[in-house]
């Protein structure tokens, strides 16, 4: 896959390409039903499958401090559309002064002049411009005048309701992982460089590899799931553990919350390098215990239990 960061990086119009326009945050099954489509055009039409995305997130400019959390990191989210087939990404730098873009200079400037698509793809609530005034219909309108075609794809229903990256955030912070992997059609994973911690881990026998990613975590409590180190082919990949997220109230409660890892049966230095961990289920809320013994048991309780759940 090919990546540009903005429109105006490209060499040139790209030859019959088909395209699609959008966050994809968590690029997840309703995102999928849009790139699968896609894809499947480009194929048909000898050209590129082609994603137009914006970093950062356009609400984190716009609603700074009321901006919901990532579920993907870029990086992450450019893996995931590498993987589903696209051919070329366009990650456009998302600015105050970018925002102000009317949204038939957006169409005409952008979307036509430089991308040159054959035919665009976008989800059902897809708005577009300065204040997201670009409707539906002025994207259609605009096409037919320009040269290109606009389908809208309608939304992908779950148990009756909607999926979007809300939805799947609200079940990551009620703890509901598994219910968030069924709709992300993979298991949530966050991941970031091993930082510095207080090393209580190592003086409780369950030394723990501590975690601060940009993405969402889920809810406070303790989880089963796999680690690898990245890039892949470094020391590790795919390995059990348990881990905790939260402040850590046996202690008085950090400043801030983490994802802290402990790898089941391994020993290592950790530190400086990056992490994933996959959340694959969870145990129990996150909660304070009254001595160092009870946490060292219960820690160990975890890890057995965590064994148990993801070789079960």
């Amino acid at each position: 896959m090919k990546v540009f960061r903005g429109a105006g990086s490209l060499p040139g119009p790209l030859a019959r390409a088909i395209l699609t326009v959008g966050n994809f945050d968590g690029v997840h099954l309703g995102h999928r039903a849009i790139l699968d489509t896609v894809i499947s055009r480009a194929r048909s039409s000898d050209g590129p499958a082609v994603v137009y995305t914006f970093d950062p997130h356009p609400r984190s400019v716009l609603q700074p401090g009321h901006s919901p959390g990532l579920l993907t990191s870029l990086e992450q989210k450019q893996e995931l559309l590498a993987q589903t087939g696209v051919d070329v990404l366009i990650v456009e730098p998302f600015t105050l002064e970018f925002a102000k873009t009317p949204p038939e200079r957006f169409v005409r400037d952008l979307l036509h002049a430089r991308i040159g698509p054959l035919e665009v793809y976008v989800g059902y609530d897809f708005h577009f411009g300065r204040d997201r005034q670009g409707s539906m219909r002025l994207l259609t309108e605009l096409g037919a005048r320009l040269g290109f075609s606009v389908t809208i794809i309608p939304e992908v229903t779950v148990g009756g309701a909607d999926l979007n990256s809300t939805r799947i955030r609200d079940l990551l912070q009620a703890g509901r992982v598994e219910e968030a992997a069924a709709l992300l059609g993979r298991p949530y994973a966050a991941r970031a460089p091993v930082i510095e911690g207080d090393r209580r881990g190592r003086t409780l026998g369950f030394a723990t590899a501590n975690l601060s990613p940009e993405t969402v975590l889920p809810a406070a409590g303790v989880y089963a799931g796999r680690v690898s180190c990245l890039p892949p082919g470094s020391a590790f990949s795919d390995r059990l553990a348990v881990a905790n997220v939260g402040v850590r109230p046996t202690f008085g409660n950090s400043e801030r919350v983490l994802l802290e890892v402990h790898l089941l049966d391994f020993e290592g230095d950790l530190y400086g390098r990056t992490l994933e961990f996959q959340f694959l289920h969870h145990l129990r809320p996150e909660r304070r215990f009254e001595s160092l013994e009870a946490l060292r048991a219960q820690i160990g309780r975890d890890s057995r239990e965590a064994r148990e759940r993801l070789t079960g």
